[in-house]
């Protein structure tokens, strides 16, 4: 089944556009993976998908159209963002940051409690940190908690945006083993960007490489692996 689908996706930032009618796909189970060099466009496409900035086109989530939906309206659709820079909330605490990710919830405290719970349990280092203001943790703390305030909404499809910027490669490797089991065991969709493109393409069930906001070349990681001149000129390795 397709989950989210794009249909000449145009966006940008006041008179600049980035994004040229761009298409993309993703179904329900998979890993989908946006690699590109620096201002190709990936970031811009995750805010334009979840309507943080204006784009025009055609967005859909499960067969319905939110390509005119305001950003909490996506969440409540079951699509949830991890941004770039992880953009926690640095004066409060790590569990009301996490409780924050419930805010469009309407299931009640006893649910949303037995949820931080959970993702204590997945990241116990959040756990062992619940009352620490989120301002003080390490980058790959604070990174573990975007993504677990993420998960709070109990999303269908969780964006994530460049997770592995700027953390050891210990840590990258935990978080994405998280990613990799909420996806097989759990049935959770991703559609990542990523700076590190041998392991992303690695997890990927399908690749996109944008270039000036369009795609330029898509197909598993093994395909695109599999082609010199794509490998030399866009993957670094």
């Amino acid at each position: 089944m397709t989950l989210l689908e794009t249909h000449d996706l145009t966006a940008g930032y006041g008179p600049i556009t980035v994004l040229h009618g761009l298409e993309l796909q993703v179904d329900e189970g998979e890993i989908v993976v946006i690699l590109g060099a620096n201002g190709a466009g990936k970031t811009t496409t995750m805010r334009a998908i979840s309507g943080v900035i204006p784009r025009h086109g055609s967005v859909t989530f499960e067969g319905r159209s939110i390509g005119r939906a305001s950003p909490d309206s996506i969440v409540r659709h079951g699509l949830a963002q991890v941004p770039q820079g992880r953009g926690t909330f640095p004066e409060l605490s790590v569990e009301d940051n996490m409780k924050c990710g419930a805010y469009v919830r309407r299931d009640g405290s006893a649910a949303i409690a037995a949820d931080v719970k959970r993702w204590f349990g997945t990241f116990p280092r959040l756990a062992e940190r619940r009352n620490q203001r989120a301002g003080s943790l390490s980058g790959g703390e604070q990174q573990m908690l975007a993504i677990a305030r993420a998960l709070m909404s109990r999303p269908k499809l969780l964006l994530c945006d460049e997770p592995s910027l700027g953390l050891a490669p210990l840590i990258t490797q935990e978080l994405f083993a998280v990613l990799e089991h909420l996806n097989r065991d759990e049935g959770l969709s991703v559609l990542l960007v990523e700076q590190n493109a041998n392991l992303a393409m690695h997890m990927a069930s399908r690749v996109y490489l944008l270039e000036t906001g369009r795609v330029v070349a898509t197909g598993t990681g093994e395909e695109l692996s599999a082609d010199d001149t794509i490998r030399k000129a866009y993957l670094g390795f």
